[in-house]
């Protein structure tokens, strides 16, 4: 489609809601508010009364499990999934199998993206002991950026000698991105743990084994790293009270150190084990309900600035081994934007701090170019949602490859009605388009 109009939509957007159209043409918006009288001929128009139009999410933390591990999910299966909860752009974690640590693995996957993602796309390098030569030869505005595990992960992608890390965060010529828990603190808790349960330890014992001091040791390494360095940081997953202390409440273009929650952290909390078991059981772990209102509060006074998902599927029979085999992570990216919205319902987010976390400050703090708001010349990455009508998560409508999510039986109050990616339907009326037009990689004016 080459030209359409949207009309009569609340847009949220800047910090603000207004009722405005919207023209999109050739992949771009055209016109914002009031679109003039000479503007192109639309060759479909949506009447958006009583709909609200954001841009589209834009998420900097998923796990789409490709190479190697795509009996949990693929790009194709995850991508699709994400376009349906509203997220037009992700960025993509190196840990697959092979994991992406040089750069012709991570060609690889922007050549999967390249032919099966309707959403658009990026991939971070991912840190090891010994590949400073590949994160050295970054190009700044073709990735967004690399990746460090500053606690245990898959294979050799744990970063744990202090001079080779020390070096990525002097010489990295990209932001980097962190996963910080402690490991030394956390194979005592697993030590713990065993002498008291043995094999079977209960999902509830995971916060205390991930605990707060874990991730709290390694939350100010990097910190203290970074601010040696003058490092572009942006920490991951913050799951702690005791963590926002480590950082400011100030506007984005002022940091050269950021951090993200994730929508598992803000939604459910250690309550949540006895119902759901390891369906929630993800690194870092979900914890106290303290813990979460001081995540709220944090998004809200500005020291968390960015939300995401983290969304990391396993199979449904993964998930119901014991402690010790049971793999961390949930799927999330379908159903990230309604949760969010429950939580405007609800009173703890407004609708304009929902859209800045997930869209304007991902877009900002990653220098993106041309998205993350409903601007002219901007790309038309965009989500309708009618805040009148809900749906349930089912078995029928999850997208995951998983096929399965901790959200299920939930009623959402809100439903995403039609999904723009590059101006293009790619989701609509509960529908992924037939053959849904492939997503852009995405650039970085660095």
């Amino acid at each position: 489609m080459n030209t359409l109009r949207i009309n009569n939509a609340t847009i949220v957007n800047d910090g603000a809601q207004v009722v405005g159209d919207v023209l999109v043409h050739r992949g771009r918006i055209a016109a914002v508010g009031v679109v003039p009288a000479h503007a192109p001929a639309p060759e479909r128009e949506i009447d958006a009364s009583g709909l609200l139009l954001l841009p589209g999410l834009i998420d900097d933390q998923v796990h789409f499990r490709e190479p190697g591990l795509v009996h949990k999910g693929s790009i194709a299966s995850e991508s699709r999934a994400a376009v349906a909860g509203g997220v037009t752009s992700f960025m993509e974690m190196p840990n697959t199998c092979p994991p992406a640590v040089d750069h012709a693995r991570l060609e690889e996957k922007y050549a999967i993206a390249a032919r099966v993602s309707p959403a658009n796309y990026s991939f971070y390098l991912g840190a090891t002991n010994d590949n400073l030569d590949e994160i050295e030869r970054v190009d700044p505005r073709s990735i967004c950026g690399v990746k460090i595990f500053m606690g245990s992960s898959t294979g050799n992608m744990l970063v744990d000698d202090p001079s080779p890390l020390e070096k990525i965060f002097a010489r990295a010529p990209v932001l980097v991105a962190t996963h910080c828990e402690d490991s030394p603190t956390i194979r005592e808790n697993e030590a713990a743990a065993r002498a008291r349960y043995g094999d079977a330890v209960p999902p509830s014992e995971h916060p205390h084994i991930r605990s707060a001091d874990a991730c709290f040791r390694s939350s100010s390494l990097a910190i203290s790293l970074a601010r040696r360095h003058d490092t572009r940081l942006h920490v991951l997953h913050i799951s702690t009270a005791r963590e926002l202390a480590l950082f400011d409440a100030a506007p984005i273009a002022n940091k050269r150190i950021t951090a993200e929650a994730c929508v598992h952290h803000i939604w459910f909390c250690e309550n949540d084990y006895a119902r759901l078991a390891h369906q929630i059981k993800c690194n870092p772990a979900i914890k106290t309900a303290a813990d979460r209102a001081a995540l709220r509060t944090a998004i809200n006074d500005g020291r968390i600035d960015v939300i995401a998902t983290d969304h990391a599927p396993h199979t449904w029979e993964e998930k119901q081994n014991t402690y010790f085999r049971a793999p961390s992570g949930l799927p999330l990216v379908q159903h990230s934007l309604l949760m969010l919205l429950d939580l405007w319902k609800a009173g703890v987010f407004t609708l304009p701090e929902i859209v800045r976390k997930t869209s304007h400050a991902p877009a900002d703090i990653f220098a993106i170019r041309d998205r993350g708001y409903i601007r002219e010349t901007y790309h038309a990455d965009l989500v309708l949602v009618d805040p009148r009508a809900g749906e349930i998560v089912s078995k029928d409508n999850i997208l995951y490859h998983c096929g399965w999510s901790p959200l299920e039986n939930h009623r959402f109050r809100t439903r995403i009605t039609a999904t723009l990616v590059n101006g293009n339907i790619v989701y609509e009326n509960g529908a992924l388009a037939p053959a849904p037009p492939i997503g852009h990689r995405l650039q970085f004016d660095r």
